[in-house]
């Protein structure tokens, strides 16, 4: 915990900040250039806007002072208005091709993130530090709205800010530089109270950032708490969604019993929560004072123009341009004084980002290439020992085991026994803490991780589906081959149902994308998890209990068929029942993470060990299930 603690609130140097934004832009750049040309655009033109509507202003001010004719007049109100309505439709068209965009860049912000965790190994894909670094980041996106698409918002309101302290700056050097012509007035002119002016303005400023730095400190020391509070609030409150919950909400009632009261506990929000209280109390209170100083400003810059017109420094119409030009100067000054604190405050929760984005792997290494051309391979564990990231209790424990060509394995045991743990390593999920894994003589570290993955196919115990049309989660991709796809479901017994169906292997699955969608039974949704193995045609193919919600006869019944799908093929079965394994070439029965016994079904049974045991104990239960 205190690991991650440090993660959430380390605080980076304002370099360290800056650069991490920096990377930011540069990833939003590579996904979508126009984003970013037209939200600096977009910021030119708004901080364009109020200085030219300043200026025409003064010089209408002006000519009414002289006494202009009216021509003048109606020539400066169409220049006004023609130049303003210019200026408004570019920022109305720029707006929108920004806003057009948003949705290109918000969704794409999120790409790297998910690509790196899909190509990641798996152990740290499954480790507690990546969960928490993304999770992190995450909420702290939904809580505070910080991180990578915050960094783009900050960096266009930096360049309107710059802009806008750019263009107060040339429209007020004339305001110190315009002398006074009362006499009593000339310490206006000073150049030590010209200093002191900017001074102040500066001082204010900083001190308006300051304030404003100390209202995101608050945020950010409640940021675990609300974190955390937002994620409760996400799981109690829309767990009444999960149908695989539906039954037990509505039995007991745990929608008013459990969520309710869970949803009120975790509120970091609500009246008396931690949240409320600082924003009550102390932030509150920064809160105020950077408004309350930033009036005081106002009415010195006020006073200041006003006296040195008054002294004949200048006309009534450049008290409108000097006021306007002043007061955007000290509102630039202060929102670039503001944004970079909140650059720096946003640069804390890149961090989670970038170590995540940083992560290594160390599985790719390798650059051997399987045996290909439907070659069939040879496995070897040996004297394999495993034990989980952060655990110090082995799960598996010197296994020793040898696959040949076309063979057909049947992995039992009970629940926990490290039948799964072994597939894991088999497939490369996971690396050996001991002793090594070889194909057809090679320790498998040397091949390209991708390129021995493929030469396997998998039907998890706990496989997915998606809700995608059937063809797509049979071939795993978004351009399937229909004619092969059928021919794979026909063979995983799902041919009449497909036949049956309007759309063919279009059909949708589910319907949270096609309200059409249909669902499947557990067992059809089997046929389409072995359908989606035969697809891939992988030289290896592992069923790893599957069919565990179904009767051990039922089980036997798809283990049998799927053994002629087959045909001269590798074939590993894993199972806690013993129905697969009559048909099987070799047995190895894992007990306790070691493999306790290895051989036929008949010497097996013969043997008197734990398959007897075990064979034994579920015979009764296959008999009556036979009965029935």
């Amino acid at each position: 915990m205190k690991k991650n603690k440090k993660t959430e609130n380390s605080k980076a140097t304002f370099g360290e900040a800056l650069g991490r934004n920096l990377r930011v832009l540069k990833m939003f750049f590579r996904i979508c250039p126009q984003k970013l040309i037209c939200s600096c655009l977009y910021s030119i033109v708004t901080a364009m806007t109020p200085y030219v509507t300043v200026v025409f202003s003064a010089r209408l001010v002006s000519d009414l002072e002289v006494g202009r004719d009216a021509k003048t007049y109606i020539t400066d109100v169409v220049l006004i208005l023609s130049v303003t309505a210019v200026l408004m439709l570019l920022g109305a068209v720029l707006n929108h091709l920004d806003t057009a965009y948003d949705d290109t860049i918000y969704f794409d912000s999120g790409k790297p993130i998910m690509d790196k965790i899909a190509e990641m190994d798996f152990e740290d894909a499954d480790s507690e530090r990546v969960y928490d670094l993304f999770t992190t980041a995450k909420q702290t996106q939904n809580f505070q709205g910080y991180g990578m698409y915050y960094t783009l918002n900050l960096s266009a309101e930096v360049l309107t800010a710059v802009l806008k302290i750019l263009g107060g700056i040339g429209l007020s050097v004339t305001l110190f530089t315009s002398k006074v012509t009362d006499g009593a007035y000339a310490f206006l002119d000073s150049p030590v109270f010209a200093l002191f002016i900017v001074g102040v303005m500066l001082g204010v400023s900083f001190l308006s950032a300051f304030f404003t730095g100390k209202v995101n400190e608050l945020f950010v020391k409640c940021n675990a708490g609300g974190r955390f509070g937002n994620r409760c609030f996400s799981f109690f409150g829309f767990m009444v969604k999960d149908l695989s919950r539906a039954p037990d909400i509505r039995i007991y009632d745990q929608q008013k019993n459990v969520c309710v009261p869970n949803i009120r506990k975790y509120n970091m929000f609500g009246p008396g929560s931690d949240f409320a209280k600082l924003m009550k109390g102390p932030i509150g209170f920064y809160s105020s004072l950077s408004v309350g100083i930033s009036v005081i400003v106002t009415g010195v810059i006020y006073l200041f123009v006003c006296l040195k017109s008054r002294a004949g420094a200048f006309g009534l119409g450049y008290v409108t341009q000097y006021i306007g030009a002043a007061t955007a100067l000290f509102v630039g000054i202060g929102e670039f004084m503001k944004n970079v604190t909140e650059l720096r405050a946003n640069g804390d929760f890149l961090k989670p980002v970038f170590d995540l984005l940083g992560t290594k792997n160390k599985m790719g290494s390798g650059s051997l290439s399987p045996k290909g051309d439907g070659t069939r391979h040879v496995i070897e564990f040996r004297d394999v020992s495993f034990k989980y990231p952060g655990s110090d209790a082995y799960s598996l424990r010197h296994v020793n085991m040898k696959i040949g060509e076309g063979k057909k394995i049947a992995v039992v045991g009970m629940n926990g026994s490290g039948k799964t743990t072994f597939i894991k390593l088999l497939c490369r999920l996971y690396d050996p803490t001991e002793g090594e894994i070889l194909l057809d003589g090679r320790n498998i570290r040397e091949y390209d991780y991708a390129e021995y993955m493929n030469i396997f196919s998998i039907v998890f115990q706990d496989f997915k589906l998606f809700a995608f049309p059937i063809d797509e989660n049979v071939a795993a991709c978004a351009k399937p081959d229909d004619a092969r796809v059928s021919e794979c479901l026909a063979k995983a017994g799902f041919g009449e149902r497909l036949a049956s169906l309007k759309n063919g292997v279009k059909t949708y699955l589910y319907n949270d994308i096609d309200k059409d969608g249909i669902r499947v039974s557990g067992g059809e949704a089997q046929k389409i998890a072995i359908a989606r193995a035969l697809y891939k045609n992988a030289p290896i193919i592992v069923l790893d209990e599957p069919t565990a919600a179904l009767d051990p006869i039922a089980e036997a019944e798809i283990y049998s068929k799927f053994n002629e799908i087959v045909g001269d093929g590798t074939a590993i079965y894993i199972s806690h029942r013993l129905s697969s394994c009559k048909f099987c070439d070799e047995i190895a029965v894992f007990d306790g993470g070691s493999i306790v016994e290895y051989g036929d079904h008949e010497t097996l049974l013969e043997s008197g060990g734990k398959y007897s045991e075990l064979w034994g104990a579920q015979a009764q239960y296959y008999a009556e299930e036979k009965k029935e």
